[in-house]
C-alpha cells in the first residue's frame, strides 16, 4: 500500500489511547478504531506509522508496523474471549521442549540439564507446575495438576501478553519459556538461545548452514518483538 498520511499522532480516548493518521483514527480490519491501554505502546505504534513508507506516497507493507499487527490481534481476536488462547498456549506444556532430553552425546545431555532444568524449577516455584523430564522423543504424559497450573498461569496473563505469547511460545516450543518471558524472568535473546540449544550444539559440531542461520535470525527477531510488545503494554 502507499502511505496516504503525513503525520501519525496519539490521542486519549475513553478506552485508552488511539493513533490518528492526519487526525483520523486508525482502524482494525473489523472497522473499530485501534485502541491500546498503555501510552508507551500507543507512542510506539504511532512512531512505526510515522516511519512507514518514508513520506506520503511511499510504499509500505504491514511488515513495517509489527506492533500494530499485534495490537490489532489483541483487540479483535483475543480480548472478546481470552480463555481459548490461554488454553491453546498452555497445551505446549504437554510436550514442552525443556522436558525432552537427549540420551547422547554426554556433552549435549549436560548442556541441556544446565540450560533447561533451571526454567523447569522456576515454573514449579512460580506457578506450582512440576513438569517431568524424559529422555528421547517418545511422548510422556504430564501430571494433569501441573498442566492445570500452566493453564491458570496463562489465564492470568493480560490480553496484550497473550497476543505476544501467541508468537513467542510456538517459536520457542515451550510454554515454560513463554511464561518466563512474560514474567520478565528472562529476556528474548536468552529465551531464544535456550530454545536453540540443540541446533547450536550441532552448529558447533558440523558448522553453520546459511538457511538455518537465517531462520534462527527471523525467530530471534519475532521473539524480540513479542518481548517488546509485552514491555510496552505494561
Amino acid at each position: 500500500m502507499l502511505r496516504f498520511w503525513d503525520t501519525a499522532a496519539v490521542t486519549p480516548t475513553d478506552g485508552g489511547f488511539a493513533v490518528l493518521l492526519d487526525g483520523k483514527p486508525m482502524r482494525i480490519p473489523g472497522g473499530k478504531p485501534l485502541t491500546v491501554a498503555a501510552p508507551a505502546l500507543a507512542d510506539a505504534i504511532a512512531a512505526e506509522w510515522q516511519t512507514a513508507g518514508g513520506t506520503k506516497g511511499g510504499a509500505m507493507t504491514m511488515d513495517d508496523v509489527p506492533l500494530t499487527r499485534l495490537a490489532g490481534t489483541a483487540q479483535d481476536r483475543i480480548a472478546p474471549d481470552p480463555a481459548p488462547v490461554a488454553a491453546a498456549l498452555a497445551q505446549y506444556a504437554e510436550s514442552d521442549l525443556l522436558c525432552y532430553r537427549a540420551e547422547i552425546p554426554v556433552a549435549l545431555v549436560v548442556r541441556q540439564a544446565h540450560a533447561w532444568q533451571p526454567w523447569l524449577d522456576w515454573v514449579a516455584r512460580r506457578f506450582g507446575a512440576r513438569l517431568e523430564v524424559t529422555a528421547g522423543i517418545v511422548h510422556r504424559a504430564q501430571d494433569p495438576a501441573a498442566l492445570d497450573a500452566i493453564r491458570r498461569a496463562m489465564e492470568g496473563q493480560s490480553v496484550p501478553t497473550l497476543a505476544a505469547l501467541g508468537i513467542a511460545v510456538p517459536l520457542l516450543g515451550s510454554a515454560v519459556l513463554g511464561l518466563a518471558l512474560a514474567e520478565g524472568a528472562l529476556d528474548a535473546a536468552t529465551a531464544h538461545e535456550v530454545a536453540s540449544l540443540d541446533e547450536l550444539f550441532q552448529v558447533e559440531a558440523w558448522g553453520e548452514d546459511t538457511e538455518a542461520a537465517a531462520r534462527r535470525r527471523r525467530i530471534a527477531e519475532d521473539v524480540a518483538l513479542a518481548e517488546r510488545f509485552i514491555r510496552l503494554s505494561r
